[in-house]
């Protein structure tokens, strides 16, 4: 460690945000990092402890603890304090493909991890992250490296989203052609299209797009597997075929008035505002657009949020989010103690948003819609909703849901917004590659394993393991290519962690 004393001489130190009221006025990044000395200061933090537990990625209570990629984190963070960016960059991206990404999207696990987040403040490793990588962008480091040598082996990946790319960035360093298939019109999936641009600007994600294309990958656009080119083709045409296409089948609501005008899934809305903003700077109008509009919101997590922050962005008159659950606590329970991730209220930044623009938190806790309610022309006019009871099942010992009785209100609403997860992937693709499904309509694999039940043919990310995160989705891009790349050499030297 550089620094015996770090974690006690600096105070835990993270970029500022720009505030609400100036950041909302645009769809732009709005964060402002720390200069590299000060930087470097938070690289000192760290203890390099004796058992790293923010690079553990293990499951704990259901949860996980830590990073699930093994981030070599308190190696990085050393080089950090000591100045020695290059081999930050080198480590960093040992173990990540994308840490653009992960550096502006990651929940930081590996901070909910960190020792000294136990009695103090974490070190701040994903600020740290996002130095090394911009500086290496900046230092001409993370440049394109083609692969040396080509195996001659011919692998298709169907999906351009995060596991996608991982699956494409490893095998092409392995040497063998890769060609990733994308339905949209632009590559990077839910990198692309999913993540408002305020979160991720997609500069960031063509930068990188450009860089793999320049290694040697390439990229098929507007292209829909299963639909647009048949699966046998594909299968006749490469070595290997790899099913990357997300968790893309929503969850819908289904309640009497669901036939109104103006309810959209919050994919669809994300996907239509980002099109349309990198299109035309939103000129073309072919999004839903919530200026004077009474926006509800249903669903929590991460898309609610993006929808929370989009609709204040383009001018709503209101907004409101409707969440089933219970609100966390502020503080970690007694039983959910470190290195546990802390089951606590996160106030994201379209709440913050909210609360700055209306005086108040939009998100409405234990509450469920029962109704939709419709005008003369069959447009949403509002939404009837109830409140909620968790009550224990003193038989199973499970939390059980009931209405409260003559709780229900009404609430107006111009458009409602559904974003209350995903039930797997579309049907579709997997129905064309004969792939079997499990109970949860993700494509089925053995226990820990990434091949399909068709022969060459693999899969990796949410189509694989369900709606998760990010970092997990390059994990599963990892595994799979390694997998890919045994089945095709009969041995594999990828690194996965």
């Amino acid at each position: 460690m550089g620094k015996p004393t770090g974690f006690m001489d600096y105070k835990r130190e993270v970029s500022k945000e720009i505030k609400p009221e100036a950041r909302i006025r645009n769809f732009e990044e709005f964060h402002e990092h720390l200069p590299k000395e000060k930087q470097q200061m938070q690289g000192a933090r760290c203890m390099e402890c004796g058992v790293p537990f923010c690079q553990a990625g293990m499951n704990l209570c259901g949860m996980t603890s830590g990073c699930p990629l093994h981030n070599l984190v308190p190696e990085w963070n050393d080089l950090v304090y000591r100045g020695n960016w290059q081999q930050a960059y080198n480590r960093l991206k040992k173990t990540n493909n994308f840490p653009e990404f992960t550096s502006r999207v990651c929940p930081a696990l590996c901070e909910a991890a960190c020792t000294c987040g136990l009695n103090g403040d974490p070190v701040a490793t994903k600020d740290n992250e996002y130095a090394i990588i911009e500086n290496a962008y900046e230092q001409g480091y993370a440049a394109a490296h083609p692969p040396k040598v080509r195996t001659g082996k011919k692998v298709a990946v169907i999906g351009s989203g995060p596991s996608g790319l991982a699956v494409a960035d490893q095998l092409n360093k392995r040497g063998h052609l890769v060609t990733v298939f994308e339905r949209w019109d632009r590559p990077g999936g839910l990198l692309m299209y999913g993540i408002p641009n305020m979160k991720l600007d997609k500069r960031i994600v063509q930068r990188k797009l450009k860089i793999m294309e320049e290694e040697g990958i390439t990229f098929v656009t507007g292209t829909d597997v299963g639909k647009d080119i048949k699966a046998a083709k594909l299968l006749q045409e490469y070595d290997r075929v790899v099913l990357a296409c997300g968790a893309s089948n929503p969850r819908d609501i289904k309640v009497p008035g669901r036939d109104a005008k103006g309810i959209y899934f919050a994919v669809d809305y994300l996907s239509g505002n980002t099109k349309s903003l990198l299109d035309s700077g939103f000129e073309d109008k072919k999004y839903v657009d919530t200026k004077g509009k009474h926006v509800v919101i249903i669903g929590g997590g991460d898309t609610g949020n993006d929808c929370v922050g989009t609709s204040i962005r383009h001018g709503c008159k209101s907004v409101m989010q409707i969440e089933m659950m219970p609100k966390a606590p502020d503080d970690r329970a007694e039983n959910n103690p470190w290195p546990q991730w802390p089951k606590i209220c996160k106030t994201d930044y379209g709440q913050q948003e909210a609360i700055a623009v209306f005086g108040k938190d939009p998100r409405i806790y234990e509450a469920t819609v029962k109704e939709f309610l419709k005008d003369k022309n069959g447009n949403l006019k509002a939404v009837k909703i109830v409140s909620l009871n968790w009550e224990k099942d003193s038989a199973t010992g499970r939390m059980n849901m009931k209405e409260t009785p003559g709780s229900e209100r009404i609430l107006d609403a111009d458009i409602v917004l559904i974003a209350a997860g995903f039930l797997g992937s579309q049907k579709y693709v997997a129905d064309a590659f004969k792939v079997e499904l499990n109970e949860r309509t993700n494509v089925k694999t053995a226990p820990g394993g990434y091949q399909t039940s068709v022969e060459r043919v693999f899969t990796a990310g949410d189509m694989h393991r369900g709606q998760s995160l990010v970092v997990w989705a390059i994990r599963e891009g990892r595994e799979a290519a390694k997998a890919v790349d045994e089945s095709l050499m009969g041995y594999s030297n990828l690194v996965i962690q």
